[in-house]
Formats: structure tokens, C-alpha cells, sequence
């Protein structure tokens, strides 16, 4: 599902009035009505239902006016409460507030501290309260005035309902400065905006309802838009449930290149995931010192290489690791690798050797640090899984940079090294070299946990191997990351979540979207 941008949303607002004349009181209409639909869906009915619209001057209290007129005829009891003066309403919103006043409905001033009694005696008693202050457009904080309403709105024990977007939180960003008002719904309209699932957008806008209000397909499916939430309808058509002729070489090969003395376990649990979520063979490629921990997973083959004295791979490993290259569907590097002299020569082989899809990881990444040109003009697809540290070093930003503009870092730098990028952390993103940037939703905090990466690195090899596009592997792999987290914690909360728990509940992840796309044979008896 697309993600759009506040400046996005307003030129397709723009568009769907100048070019397919849809007048935008009609949108508005459209807006207001939707909103109703679902107001009406929560409470079970508003006939004798007490319900406070706050209304601020902007076309949000516009939308907010127009859900007052729809409840009003339901039956409700509704209060206006106007966060602005109505001689600062213009276009659209002051018709649907002329529209309100002539059908008699209650309108009352809340702009300063004497008008705080009638909103609190109407606080008090309330079923719910719509959020139609701010929307889309709003940035920085709420003045003092507001921000106190949403303090005492937030403090209520009344249903919270915000239209379009709860007011003070950034369309962009998801950042709150001060107050903003926390909804348990939010009815959003055409697709969803960016900031209600970056920052600390989902903690705000409570359960989210896109609403259709008319807006001609094509505006929304303009190929221009190039943010995405990835969704498990995105990825559920890759997981069809297998075929009866099939064997192991039929779901692919994946090559894993990692390890050294006191980090086995990295390259480990990167092969068990390649494994566990599908691929047909693994092979683990690891210093001959530390072979004895290939043993962990005895379904992964395993080689060892020649090894520096201190246990890593010696450079003197690179004419066996291109033969390995030639048998393998897809390769990954770096998971364990460690920190070392050959590190290098090691990764810049496979990236010049290889005629197979390569992902880096971890100290693979390090090892690209003052060598970074070497991504760019490859012949095979390449995937990088940088976690902010790891980007810092490969741009020479700092992580508080990357952290604040983390979509447009990474959609910069996968055109620049024309690979896909994996950027880590709340809202993992994957930035295709086309300008294409998705953002992920699924996981947790207790992720936040030794070897999580190394299992991501592991998911999407794996799917490569198997036959999906890299990019569309590293779409999937992040959902299903995150997804085999947040039911890990299901079943044993966030904080004794480990990495080898994500292993274990892929399984139940992958078959559960095969499940929803199975046609199966029925037999009846009759």
C-alpha cells in the first residue's frame, strides 16, 4: 500500500479537482461522510449518542462540520466546540459551517480559558470526541491553549476519534513536540500518510481506517509515488503453497560466508534461517578452526576455509570460495566475519567473482568501509543490511543524521551504489536503486537482541535462493522479520525474546500466509 507525504496527498487533491473535476466540497462531503460511517460502527448506533466535534479553521474542520451535520441527522447529541473563530473559516469549510448553523446544531466557542467549563461538563458526559483541528498540513507544536485541550481530551476516559490525522502529530515524520492528541481511532483518507507509522506516529493514531472518498485510482497508483507499506497482501502471493513434484534443488541454494573465532554463532543462525524459511539446500562456508560449530543445525552442509592464525577466514580462501560461488543461488557475507586485514579481499571476491545475487551484512559492510566504490556498476544484484551504525560508516554521516532523514538516506544512497538497501530499526526501510522506498511495520523492541540481523540476512538469502527478486526478497524478509518477532512475543513477551526465537516461529509465519492462499482438494463423503 502506497504511502503519501502531506505535500503528495494535496496535489492529489489538487488533481482530482482540476483534472477530473471533482469539486473539492465534494471530496470534502466524501470525507465527512466516510468518517460518520465509522463513528456509527464503533458506538453501535448514535441515536441519543453525546458527541464532541472539536473544530479547528482549516479544511479538517471542514471535515469535522460535515460529520456534525451526518450525526445530527442520525439522532446524536452533538457539540460543536470552535478551536478558531468562524470569520476564520474560508472555501469549503465556511459553506459546511453556514450549513450547520442554519440546521440549528450546537456550536460553542473553546479558544480560552473561559470557555473551558461548557467543554469539560461536556467532557465529562461524552460517548466520543472528534479530532478535527489540524490536519495533514499542521507542523511543530500545538499552541499552549490546544495543547491543554489535548491534555485534558487525553486524560478523559472518552473514545478518541481523530480525522484524517491527530492534531500535533507531523504528516511527515510521525514527531510530536508537546502535546498532541492521542486518538483509539483515526479515519484517514484515500491512502495512508507517512507520519502515522514513522516516529511515534502508531502510538497516536490508534487503529487506522483508510477511507475511500472518491479520488480517481490512477491519482493513487501514479507510478510518482514511490513510498509503500509493505503490507502481507504485498508479499503473501510469493508464499503459494509448493508443488507435488518438486525436490530440494528446486528451492535454491544458499551460500553463507561468515564466522571467526567468538562469533560462530552469527553465521549459524544466518544459514538455520536461510533453511527455515525455505531454501532447498545451505551451504555454510566458515574457518576450518571453528567448523565444530556448523554442527548446531545439521541440515546446513558445511566447508571449511582456510583460517588466520586468530580464527577468521584467511585471504588464502578466496580461489575455494569462488568455486563455491559457481553451485550456489545466492550468496551471503559478512555475518561473523570479524574485523581483520583479509576481511576485505574476502568481500571484494565475491562482489568481482560472484554471477550471483550477493547480500552484505555486518562485518562485510566494514570491510567496505574505505572501499565503498567497489558496490557500484556490478554486474548481479546486491543487497546491503546496514544497521544505522554500520550506514554511518559508509557515508560519513553521523547516526543522529541518518536516524532523522532515514527514507531519504537511504533512497540517496541506494541510486548512488546502485544496490538495494536495508536500512535496520523501528520501521526497517528497503530503498530499491529506482528511487522505490518501503517501509516496514512489523516487529518489536524486544528484537533489539544479538543476532536478530544476522536471521534477516539469513530470511532473505534464503528467499532468493528460492527465486524471488532480491528487492522483493528483501520486502518479504523484513515483513516476515518482524512478523516472526511479534509472535515470538506473543508467547514469551519482548524481553526474553532471543534471535533463535524469530528462527523458530517462521514456520508458523510462512504457513499461515501459504494458508491464506491454498486452494486445496476437498473430499466430501456422501
Amino acid at each position: 500500500m502506497k504511502l503519501l507525504r502531506a505535500d503528495e496527498m494535496k496535489e492529489i487533491d489538487r488533481r482530482a479537482s482540476s483534472e477530473y473535476l471533482i469539486p473539492s466540497i465534494v471530496l470534502m462531503e466524501n470525507a465527512g461522510l466516510r468518517t460518520t460511517e465509522k463513528i456509527v460502527e464503533l458506538l453501535g448506533g448514535v441515536c441519543g449518542r453525546e458527541i464532541i466535534i472539536l473544530v479547528g479553521r482549516g479544511n479538517n474542520g471542514g471535515d469535522g462540520l460535515v460529520i456534525a451535520r451526518h450525526l445530527l441527522n442520525a439522532g446524536a447529541q452533538v457539540d460543536v466546540f470552535m478551536c478558531a473563530n468562524a470569520s476564520q473559516l474560508s472555501g469549503d469549510a465556511r459553506i459546511n459551517y453556514e450549513i450547520f448553523t442554519k440546521m440549528s446544531g450546537s456550536i460553542y466557542p473553546l479558544q480560552q480559558e473561559a470557555d473551558l467549563q461548557r467543554f469539560i461538563m461536556s467532557l465529562i458526559k461524552t460517548d466520543m470526541v472528534v479530532d478535527a483541528v489540524y490536519g495533514i498540513g499542521f507542523r511543530g507544536s500545538l499552541g499552549e491553549f490546544e495543547a491543554q485541550l489535548a491534555k485534558l481530551v487525553n486524560q478523559s476516559k472518552s473514545l478518541v476519534l481523530a480525522v484524517d490525522i491527530p492534531s500535533g502529530l507531523e504528516a511527515d515524520t510521525g514527531r510530536v513536540n508537546g502535546e498532541v492528541f492521542k486518538a483509539d481511532h483515526t479515519v484517514t483518507f484515500a491512502l495512508p500518510k507517512l507520519g502515522m507509522i514513522l516516529g511515534k506516529g502508531r502510538e497516536y493514531v490508534g487503529q487506522l481506517t483508510v477511507a475511500n472518498i472518491s479520488i480517481p485510482k490512477a491519482l493513487l497508483e501514479d507510478e510518482r509515488l514511490k513510498l509503500q507499506m509493505i503490507t502481507e497482501e504485498m508479499i503473501k502471493t510469493h508464499f503459494k503453497p509448493r508443488v507435488l513434484e518438486t525436490h530440494k534443488g528446486s528451492y535454491g541454494h544458499a551460500l553463507i560466508i561468515g564466522g571467526s573465532s567468538g562469533m560462530s554463532g552469527a553465521a549459524v543462525m544466518t544459514s538455520w534461517a536461510a533453511l527455515r524459511c525455505g531454501a532447498g539446500l545451505v551451504t555454510l562456508a566458515m574457518p576450518e578452526k571453528i567448523m565444530a560449530a556448523a554442527q548446531l543445525v545439521p541440515e546446513v552442509m558445511s566447508r571449511g576455509l582456510p583460517s588466520t592464525p586468530e580464527g577468521a577466514i584467511s585471504s588464502e580462501a578466496c580461489p575455494m570460495i569462488e568455486n563455491l560461488l559457481g553451485t550456489a543461488a545466492a550468496c551471503a557475507i559478512g555475518p561473523g566475519l570479524s574485523r581483520y586485514k583479509d576481511g576485505n579481499e574476502i568481500v571484494r571476491t565475491v562482489l568481482e567473482k560472484a554471477g550471483i545475487p550477493v547480500l552484505i551484512d555486518a562485518d562485510g559492510l566494514n570491510a567496505l568501509q574505505a572501499d565503498i566504490g567497489i558496490l557500484k556498476d556490478r554486474q548481479v544484484p546486491v543487497v546491503i543490511t546496514p544497521h544505522p551504525g554500520e550506514m554511518s560508516r559508509l557515508t560519513n554521516l553521523s547516526v543522529a543524521e541518518i536516524q532523522h532523514e532515514r527514507i531519504e538516506t537511504s533512497r540517496y544512497y541506494a541510486r548512488e551504489w546502485g544496490v538495494t538497501i536495508v536500512l535496520k530499526g523501528n520501521n526497517t526501510i528497503v530503498a530499491h536503486p529506482s528511487g522505490q522506498v518501503y517501509v516496514n511495520i512489523t516487529g518489536n523492541p524486544g528484537m533489539a537482541t544479538a543476532g536478530s540481523g544476522d536471521v534477516l540476512s539469513g530470511i532473505i538469502t534464503g528467499l532468493i535462493a528460492q527465486g524471488l527478486k532480491p528487492t522483493d526478497a528483501a520486502v518479504a524478509g523484513v515483513f516476515l522479520h518482524g512478523q516472526a518477532g511479534d509472535t515470538a512475543a506473543i508467547h514469551l513477551g519482548q524481553r526474553a525474546l532471543t534471535a533463535t526465537d524469530l528462527i523458530h516461529n517462521m514456520g508458523r509465519v510462512i504457513n499461515e500466509l501459504e494458508m491464506k492462499v491454498s486452494q486445496t482438494i476437498r473430499i466430501i463423503e456422501i
